[in-house]
C-alpha cells in the first residue's frame, strides 16, 4: 500500500512547504491538504518538485470562520461566494498540479440546499474539466460536523447520479463512514466505482489507524484486492508530534 499524509492534521505546526518535506522524509508517497491558500502556490510547487511528491487534493474554503462555517456550496443564496471559492481552489490546484478539489457543502438542509449543491457542483465539474482535476464530495459525520448537509454515502451517491458528470467522485473517509453507517467492507466494495479518494483514521478518536475499533489491516487488504492503486490518505489527529505516531506505516503497508 501507498500512503498520503494529510497536512491539515499531520505536521500542522510547520509551514506547508516544510510539512511536505517532513512527509517525504517520513516515507509518505504523496501529500494532501485542507486550505493552502495563505501559502503562495509557487512555494508549494517548489517543495513538491524538490521532494518528488504529488499533492493529491485540497478543499474549497469554509466561508466565514467567525460564524464557524464549513463550506458554502449547499447554502442557498450564497452561490456567488461558493463559485468564487470553487474557482479559487481550482486555480490553486492547477498552479501546484493537485489532482482533486473537495467541494465543501456546508451546514444546510432541505431541497433548496440540495439544489444549490447540485448547481454548484456542476459549475465545479465544468471548471475542472479544462485542468484535469477531479471534483470530490465527502460525507461528514454528525458528531464532528452536526448540521452538515452531506452525511451519508447513499446521499452522496444520489447527488453524484443527479449531477451526472464523470469527473465528480466520492471521497470515502473510513472514519466518517464508520461513525455514520458502519459496514465498511461492503460499502467500500459496492461504492468502489464512484470513489475518487480514500482516507482513514482510528474510530472513534480519529487517532492513528493502529488503534480503535476498525481493523485497518483487513480494510487495506480489501482495498488492494479491489484493484485500488492510489495512495490512501492518512487524515488523523496525532495528538502531539507526528513522528512518534507513525509506527503503523510499516505494519500496515
Amino acid at each position: 500500500m501507498r500512503f498520503s499524509a494529510n497536512l491539515g492534521f499531520l505536521w500542522s505546526e510547520l509551514s506547508l512547504p516544510d510539512a511536505i518535506r517532513a512527509a517525504r522524509a517520513a516515507g509518505f508517497d504523496a501529500v494532501e491538504c485542507h486550505w493552502p491558500f495563505d501559502t503562495p502556490a509557487a512555494e508549494v510547487k517548489a517543495a513538491l518538485a524538490e521532494t518528488g511528491m504529488t499533492m493529491l487534493g485540497l478543499n474549497t474554503r469554509r466561508g466565514d470562520l467567525t460564524k464557524k462555517e464549513n463550506g458554502l456550496s449547499a447554502l442557498p443564496g450564497r452561490e456567488a461566494e461558493a463559485r468564487a471559492a470553487i474557482d479559487e481552489a481550482m486555480g490553486y490546484a492547477a498552479d501546484i498540479g493537485a489532482g482533486a478539489v473537495h467541494v465543501m457543502a456546508g451546514f444546510a438542509t432541505g431541497p433548496a440546499a440540495r439544489a444549490a449543491f447540485v448547481t454548484n457542483l456542476r459549475h465545479a465539474c465544468a471548471r475542472a474539466r479544462g485542468i484535469d482535476v477531479t471534483v470530490l464530495i465527502e460525507p461528514l459525520n454528525r458528531y464532528d460536523a452536526p448540521g452538515y448537509f452531506l452525511t451519508t454515502t447513499a446521499q452522496a451517491q444520489e447527488i453524484i447520479a443527479e449531477v451526472a458528470e464523470p469527473n465528480l467522485r466520492l471521497m470515502f473517509d473510513c472514519y466518517h463512514v464508520q461513525l455514520m453507517e458502519g459496514d465498511l467492507s461492503h460499502r467500500i466494495a459496492a461504492l468502489m466505482p464512484l470513489i475518487g479518494h480514500i482516507q482513514f483514521a482510528s474510530v472513534p478518536d480519529r487517532g492513528p489507524p493502529d488503534g480503535g475499533e476498525v481493523a485497518y489491516g483487513h480494510i487495506f487488504r480489501l482495498i488492494d484486492s479491489l484493484g485500488w492503486d492510489q495512495p490512501l490518505g492518512a487524515e488523523y489527529k496525532p495528538m502531539g508530534p507526528t513522528g512518534p505516531t507513525l509506527g503503523w506505516m510499516q505494519e500496515l503497508r
